[in-house]
């Protein structure tokens, strides 16, 4: 089984409005960190939608190893 790259060991704060669909990377390829930019092309990850339920800042998870994706559960505090 394939597994994601590290991007970086903390979260990543993003102002997110409420009815707008995001794409989260869980390839951790992209250049486009947190969102996906189609870098996973040729591997078995697929970037995970997310509809914002209300304008605020979110910490999406850039370790890629969270159970919370696409949010950041402390995860990186482990590696």
């Amino acid at each position: 089984m394939e597994k994601p790259v590290i991007s970086q060991k903390s979260p990543l704060p993003v102002e997110v409005k409420q009815g707008q669909t995001y794409y989260w990377c869980a390839c951790g390829r992209s250049s486009n960190q947190p969102f996906c930019n189609g870098s996973h092309k040729g591997t078995s990850f697929q970037p995970l939608a997310f509809t914002a339920e209300k304008d605020q800042t979110v910490y999406l998870c850039a370790c890629k190893q969270t159970k919370k994706s696409p949010y950041c559960d402390g995860t990186h505090t482990s590696l």
